[in-house]
């Protein structure tokens, strides 16, 4: 039987809060085997909320991270958001324009980082930043790996903060809470410069409760390897676990021998990803010797999973779901399961999330029917804000309704599931016909031998446009039975001009396809002849 979930708090910062008084001993973190309890975990967040009040950050003012995947990363944003600030989270894989462009963006009063986040150093970025973006009158550093210009440690920082008293701590945070904003998500940018999501307290938490009424597990156990400036990272992973008083472990690199190592040795109950890092798991040499047992639940996001590698989970624990959502909509649109049911967790992304209205609309706006295409609009309390200082962008973004655009196109199952069947702007024409890529990704996974598929669209003299498959193999195959094979599942205008085998795809930094590189392969693969 799992332990009673809090109740809905004022700010996503209060949890911490919350579960220290209802459970202090127990761990909340871990990192390469140092631990930190609730207790210390909320002392921490009360510590640098302090220090970020003497350092002149006030409601609404930005505080950014440059951190992997590490407990500090969750005291930042915690102390930032229990203020009544926003936190935004900086991907140490940038290089430095991408990391400009977001600070000159967010403007942080506060920007606090690591000189050294494994092999690379960082102090030119850093340096760099602060020149930038004259906002900044604080550069913290994390780490202790010698002086630099400008910076304080951390350990200087909260000291300022020792001399806050309880009264203006008290003050900020009954100030702040339900839909203020207290996070800022960069999207991926793959149609242009990344834009800032304004994710708000109310909507976190929301999202957090609610997955883990339809997740519920106990203990709750969770691996943390992805990029804190993500959605997954904050939202779908660290929150959720926090809400629920469960125990994150973190991973500052992902490495496929090191995370079974832990998940054994951590006894990780909910083993979550995207798709892509699965198969690595599965294919690791150590994976046949590494005990599993303690696996409750496995669970996916971000795009579907192939048959063939749900069935092959299987074998370690049958109960799956999956989800579906966005930066946007705080990660909340659909939700499936935990079902044991392959065909639902390959084919459904199942029903609207807990509080989440769905409708599917044609071009004009007007609803489809069942087992007909439409845009996916979704209207609820979990919904963002709007993008940071774009309040066109924010208008386009919404229907005259309240109704959020979500540009991904899909269609309702006769049960009232849904199955997202691609992007508006992924569908391309081909001699006049709608194709989806998705559709065609999933026939090509169903394809012995291919683990990953990917369809991208490029010009065409004669068909307007068609589609170009990349896919990586487990086996090898012989492409000319494998047109074949589509040929017997797909109409003809659906059929990929060329299919290309890769060794691995390009990744973005969450794990998902790099479809905009893989686009722009084609479309030189095609200028070349």
């Amino acid at each position: 039987m799992t332990r009673p979930l809090p109740p809905l708090l004022p700010r996503i910062s209060d949890y911490a809060t919350w579960q220290a008084n209802q459970q202090p001993d127990a761990i909340a973190m871990k990192l390469d085997g140092v631990a930190t309890t609730y207790a210390t975990l909320a002392a921490q967040v009360e510590g640098l909320a302090r220090a970020l009040l003497a350092a002149g950050v006030t409601k609404g003012d930005r505080v950014a991270s440059l951190l992997p995947p590490h407990p500090q990363f969750l005291v930042d944003f915690l102390a930032t958001a229990s203020i009544g600030a926003i936190w935004v989270g900086l991907n140490p894989r940038y290089q430095l324009d991408e990391l400009r462009h977001v600070v000159t963006d967010a403007e942080p009063r506060v920007l606090l980082g690591r000189q050294r986040i494994g092999e690379r150093r960082y102090e030119t970025e850093l340096m760099a930043l602060t020149a930038s973006c004259p906002t900044v009158t604080h550069l913290v550093l994390h780490d202790a790996d010698g002086p630099m210009p400008g910076a304080v440690s951390i350990a200087d920082f909260l000291a300022a903060g020792e001399g806050v008293t309880d009264a203006p701590l008290i003050r900020a945070r009954d100030g702040c809470g339900g839909r203020d904003p207290c996070l800022i998500v960069y999207t991926s940018g793959s149609t242009g410069r990344p834009k800032g999501a304004l994710l708000h307290h109310e909507g976190l938490a929301r999202f957090s409760l609610g997955q883990n009424r339809l997740w519920p597990l106990d203990p709750l156990r969770v691996i943390n390897y992805f990029p804190i400036n993500h959605v997954g990272c904050v939202a779908d992973c660290t929150l959720p676990c926090l809400v629920a008083g469960g125990t994150l472990v973190f991973m500052e690199k992902f490495d496929t021998g090191e995370c079974l190592r832990l998940m054994q040795a951590e006894r990780i109950t909910l083993w979550g990803s995207v798709p892509s890092t699965f198969p690595m798991l599965l294919d690791h040499p150590d994976f046949a010797r590494t005990d599993l047992s303690c696996v409750e639940l496995i669970v996916w996001g971000g795009a579907a999973m192939d048959a063939a590698t749900i069935a092959r989970l299987a074998n370690v624990q049958p109960r799956m779901a999956t989800n579906y959502g966005m930066t946007e909509t705080t990660s909340a649109v659909t939700a499936l399961g935990p079902v044991t049911d392959a065909d639902l967790l390959a084919n459904c992304v199942g029903h609207a999330f807990e509080g989440v209205e769905i409708r599917l609309a044609n071009t004009d706006g007007q609803p489809v029917p069942d087992g007909e295409p439409g845009e996916v609009q979704t209207r609820s309390p979990l919904n963002f804000l709007g993008y940071w200082r774009r309040p066109e962008a924010t208008a386009e973004a919404f229907t005259a309704d309240g109704f959020f655009r979500t540009g991904d196109l899909a269609v309702r199952r006769p049960d009232g599931r849904y199955r997202i069947v691609g992007r508006i702007k992924e569908m391309y024409k081909s001699g006049g016909y709608n194709v989806y890529p998705r559709e065609v990704e999933a026939v090509l996974l169903a394809c012995p031998g291919v683990t990953e598929a990917a369809i991208v669209a490029i010009p065409d003299p004669v068909w307007q446009e068609v589609g170009i498959a990349y896919i990586t193999l487990s086996t090898p195959m012989d492409l000319t039975a494998m047109q074949a094979f589509l040929r017997d599942r797909l109409a003809n205008y659906k059929l990929p001009k060329r299919i290309i085998p890769l060794d691995a795809m390009p990744l973005l930094p969450i794990g998902k396809i790099d479809k905009a590189a893989l686009k722009q392969q084609a479309l030189t693969m095609s200028a070349s002849g």
